[in-house]
């Protein structure tokens, strides 16, 4: 499935996944539009990773720093078996993006993946903007 496509299937999962997410207090924001500083929570879209890790859906900033990634999927699919798509982000920070992260023993506190309904995760809680 080319790239276009992915995200044309994703689109209607990523608006109810951008309201999700303003609900819980996050700013969503595109890449090209990012600015960390907008609030204490800030999630940016298509954020790129380091060389062949790609992008993902969302990269959560907690005061300026990446605390998590959601990886997003068409709505209805099952979420079981995607998880390593999450956990390749996770671990595919840029070298300066990781050095500054909000990490417990070394790992982001949030990975998730989401399709518009429950989001998923096999580690974290539910973010909020506020302090992990």
């Amino acid at each position: 499935m080319s790239s276009d496509v992915r995200l044309q299937a994703e689109q209607p999962a990523r608006v109810l996944i951008d309201r999700q997410l303003r609900d819980a207090g996050w700013l969503v924001q595109d890449r090209s539009e990012t600015n960390l500083f907008a609030g204490a929570g800030v999630a940016v879209r298509e954020a790129i990773m380091a060389k062949g890790h790609g992008r993902v859906d969302y990269l959560l900033h907690v005061d300026q720093r990446v605390a998590g990634v959601i990886e997003a999927k068409p709505e209805g699919t099952p979420l079981s078996g995607v998880e390593w798509q999450s956990a390749m982000y996770a671990e595919g920070l840029p070298f300066a993006v990781r050095l500054k992260a909000l990490t417990r023993d070394g790992r982001l506190p949030f990975v998730f993946e989401a399709s518009g309904s429950k989001p998923t995760s096999p580690t974290a809680t539910t973010p909020s903007p506020g302090p992990p």
